[in-house]
Formats: structure tokens, C-alpha cells, sequence
């Protein structure tokens, strides 16, 4: 195995911070890129401003000031500071963190991928990466306590960040639609193709959904939860899935038959890689995932 770098974790520049942050401890600077990490990690404590996130309001008690931190260590610029010194190290051991049952948020954002989420599955059959976190050294031990990775999966050519790392290092087999092969990457294990859904064990579909780009894939797991890369996701302003005609690369007309196709396929959670995640009913999903597709068809 290859040894992660220990580097320390990048904070903000206090010099550079916002002027709309409240005044206090916590700080966002100038190196933000609107990524949404902090928002959702810490509603209470970080908010919207117009391209750039904001310290919306100071955290004033234990659970907020931990949740915080966990933005801070999850940044992928290291745009967010403090004047206080913290100790992240309960912060870090939290992560990866549990969301349910077995499946983990890793935290530890990367900017090679823009801030996006990744998540592990940790199976007897073999842990799962879904799509590729930052390569840090605290995360990967703790992957290491939980088992390790086997399969890498990666939905799509722009949330892959590290992945070349985490195979060295885990000797996973990586696993990528053929259509996002590029060059630099043509030596990815495991290269599927065509268009239909594609069982890699008996509670892993890996399902094809063309759109945002040309060989985007979401992964299904246990009739429960949907990882959905960049294709779909929760808008906490307008209480429903979404996708976005402005943030599709390929084709949006495909994109909407994509989103039907995942009508066949029941989940409670969805766990995207840019956007929020979210938990609902089996029923109460699939009715928003209908009024999503309703919204797509008359946005063409």
C-alpha cells in the first residue's frame, strides 16, 4: 500500500474573509467556491451569499460548534477559519459518518471534483466507494478500520478527484461507464457499457442514466438507497428532487429519460454528489421523483 501524505488541514485567511460573515470565531474567505458542503454539514451556522457561502450565524453550543468543524475539515479549498484554536480530532474521528444503517458520508472534500460528496458502503462482501473523496490520510485509516475499499465507483468523469490514489493505496477495481473514458484514464478496471441497468452483486445495481453527461451512472443499493452523482438531488428551497438544465453537459433530453428509467427502481434515500441528500418514504420519494420528471418535460 501506498502512505497518504499527513498534511495538516488548510484553513481560511482571515485577511480575506468575507465582510458578510457575522463577526466571530468562524470566518469564510475569499478562496470559497460556492461548493454547498458548509450549508449542508452546518445549516445553522453557514448560509447563501450571492456566490459564496457566509458565516450566517455564530455556533453557540457543543452539537453546533462540532458540526462546524466537521465543514471546516470537509472543505475542499479550506475557505473556512477560526480565530479560536480547535481540536479537530473528534471531529475527524467522526468521519466517514454514519447517515444509516451501513452506508457513510466521507466528508474530506476534494477541489478536483469540485466539493462533491462521497460516500462508503461498508459490506462483508466488499466495501464500496462511491465516487472519489479527497486522499487524506486521516480518512484513509479510518477506511482501513472499516474495512477498506473493493469496488470504486465512479459515476461520472467530473466527481473521480483522487481515485488514482485510493486504487494504489486499496487495490480496488475501479468502475466508470466506458462512455467517460478519456485518455488519461483508459487503464480504470472495470469499463461498463450500453445503456441497460447492470447488476454487480445481488444489492448493487449500477444503472446508466446519460444526461448531465455522456456515460453518467447512479448506483442502487438495497432497494434503499440511491447514489446519484451528479444527476439528481434534494432542493431544500423548493422541498423536492431536482436536476439542472443549466449544469448538463450532454444532453438534457436524455437526461429526462434517464430520470424516468429510475421510476422502476424504489429508494428512501438520495445521496447525490453536488446537492443535498435527502430521506423520505419509499412512496413519498417516488412521487417527487414523478413531479421531477413533470418539471423536466415542461423546461425542454
Amino acid at each position: 500500500m501506498s502512505t497518504p501524505r499527513a498534511y495538516p488541514i488548510a484553513m481560511a485567511d482571515p485577511s480575506k474573509r468575507w465582510p458578510e460573515n457575522t463577526a466571530g470565531d468562524f470566518f469564510v474567505d475569499r478562496s470559497c467556491i460556492d461548493c454547498d458542503q458548509c450549508r449542508e454539514i452546518a445549516p445553522a451556522t453557514f448560509g447563501d451569499s450571492s456566490g459564496h457561502a457566509r458565516v450566517e450565524r455564530q455556533p453557540d453550543s457543543p452539537p453546533l460548534l462540532s458540526r462546524a468543524l466537521m465543514a471546516l475539515v470537509t472543505c475542499p479549498v479550506g475557505a473556512i477559519g477560526t480565530k479560536a484554536k480547535h481540536d479537530l480530532h473528534p471531529v475527524v474521528d467522526r468521519l466517514p459518518e454514519q447517515l444509516d444503517e451501513n452506508v457513510f458520508f466521507c466528508g474530506f472534500a476534494s477541489e478536483n471534483s469540485f466539493g462533491a460528496s462521497s460516500y462508503l458502503i461498508v459490506r462483508p462482501e466488499g466495501n464500496v466507494l462511491m465516487d472519489s473523496p479527497r486522499f487524506a490520510a486521516r480518512l484513509v485509516r479510518k477506511i482501513e478500520q472499516l474495512g477498506g475499499v473493493r469496488w470504486m465507483f465512479l459515476s461520472h468523469v467530473d466527481d473521480m478527484a483522487d481515485h488514482a490514489k485510493f486504487r494504489r493505496h486499496f487495490q480496488c477495481e475501479r468502475i466508470i461507464h466506458r462512455h467517460e473514458v478519456h485518455s488519461s484514464i483508459q487503464d480504470i478496471e472495470q469499463q461498463l457499457e450500453g445503456h441497460d441497468p447492470i447488476c454487480l452483486s445481488p444489492d448493487l445495481i449500477a444503472i446508466p442514466t446519460p444526461g448531465h453527461t455522456r456515460g453518467h451512472m447512479v448506483l442502487h443499493y438495497k432497494n434503499r438507497f440511491l447514489f446519484t452523482g451528479d444527476h439528481l438531488w434534494w432542493s431544500p428551497e423548493r422541498q423536492t428532487l431536482r436536476a439542472s438544465p443549466r449544469y448538463c453537459w450532454y444532453s438534457w433530453k436524455q437526461q429526462i429519460e434517464s430520470m424516468q428509467k429510475l421510476l422502476d427502481y424504489p429508494f428512501e434515500w438520495v445521496l447525490p454528489g453536488h446537492g443535498y441528500r435527502h430521506h423520505l418514504s419509499t412512496h413519498d420519494m417516488r412521487e417527487h421523483l414523478k413531479n421531477c420528471i413533470s418539471w423536466m418535460r415542461q423546461s425542454n
